[in-house]
């Protein structure tokens, strides 16, 4: 079938047309879509199924929730940004239409409420463990404004935040990445990365489900890659880094923040630290055989542990043999 009739046959449907302007505004569960458009989940499904046939929508499992977002979100053809552009001057210029979409988002709106109850009552519930460990070491604001400075010198460009737990990094750097991709192991924490993200602009950041040692990116896809309090979870760093190698651009920078070697053997029993920090020369030794080139680190000492931050650059392949 011809592209364009594909297109506007997968259209042709009131609810789909709404699905479409809904995603505009953010990425949605499926179940999500079936409470705002008041319709069972399983007639959603068939709508949705319908838009991504015609590659208008995407559809990306997390755990066991199936998530929608604009193909335009990912920098789709040049007719999947039309129809985006087009359904944009449609609701200006149809009352009807904007109507259902203004009520739309009233129950959009609703959702959002909702997700930011659910984080609101998970901290509630995890703070004093928290609060115990963030005891250990030096505030967030500090350790923020030395990692802003120490990546400001280079454009970050297309950002992977590993182990993005409740986004906030991805928060801290969007306004100054190309894209954004929010990469964690727990469904949990991306919703409540979600949450904080959720009002950037659909598009803008990537919520991605997956293993930090297996990332499910294409090589070289990468700009800046980061680990920020990630790596001492890692059983194996040596692969975790080589997998980060694989998908960091030639030239592209790798920061990790992460604890400076401890001896706090609690930390691994209370909050499964596999590693109890790092040696400097441990990071250095990491970075060279995983294929970068160090650059700079700090330590932001302050209170029991000290917090470090590493950069590096990745080294352009070997022209007569394998990457590194």
């Amino acid at each position: 079938m011809i592209p364009l009739l594909e297109t506007l046959r997968a259209l042709a449907d009131p609810t789909r047309l709404r699905i479409m302007r809904l995603l505009a505004s953010m990425e949605l569960a499926v179940g999500e879509l079936a409470q705002v458009l008041g319709q069972s989940q399983p007639r959603v499904s068939r709508h949705v199924k319908i838009l991504c046939d015609a590659h208008l929508a995407e559809r990306r499992r997390e755990g066991a929730w199936v998530f929608l977002r604009a193909a335009s979100a990912r920098g789709g053809a040049p007719l999947i940004d039309g129809v985006a552009q087009l359904l944009a001057l449609a609701e200006e210029a149809d009352s009807a239409f904007a109507g259902q979409c203004a009520e739309d988002r009233a129950h959009l709106d609703a959702i959002r409420s909702a997700r930011q109850a659910h984080s609101q009552d998970w901290f509630a519930r995890h703070a004093a463990e928290w609060d115990r460990l963030r005891s250990l070491h030096i505030a967030d604001g500090p350790v923020e404004a030395a990692l802003s400075e120490l990546l400001g010198g280079s454009p970050i460009g297309r950002l992977l935040d590993v182990g993005t737990g409740t986004g906030r990094m991805a928060e801290l750097f969007a306004a100054d990445a190309a894209h954004v991709t929010a990469l964690d192991h727990s469904p949990d924490m991306l919703r409540l990365a979600r949450t904080r993200l959720q009002n950037l602009p659909a598009g803008k950041v990537e919520l991605v489900q997956g293993d930090f040692a297996q990332l499910p990116f294409a090589a070289a896809n990468f700009d800046t890659v980061l680990f920020h309090q990630v790596l001492h979870y890692a059983q194996a760093p040596e692969a975790v880094l080589a997998e980060a190698a694989r998908v960091t651009a030639p030239g592209g920078r790798i920061a990790i923040v992460d604890f400076a070697a401890h001896d706090r053997e609690d930390l691994r029993s209370q909050y499964a630290h596999a590693r109890l920090g790092f040696a400097d020369a441990q990071i250095a030794a990491l970075f060279t055989e995983a294929g970068f080139e160090p650059l700079a680190e700090r330590a932001l000492a302050g209170k029991e542990l000290i917090v470090k931050l590493w950069t590096a650059e990745r080294r352009p392949p070997v022209r007569h043999g394998a990457s590194q």
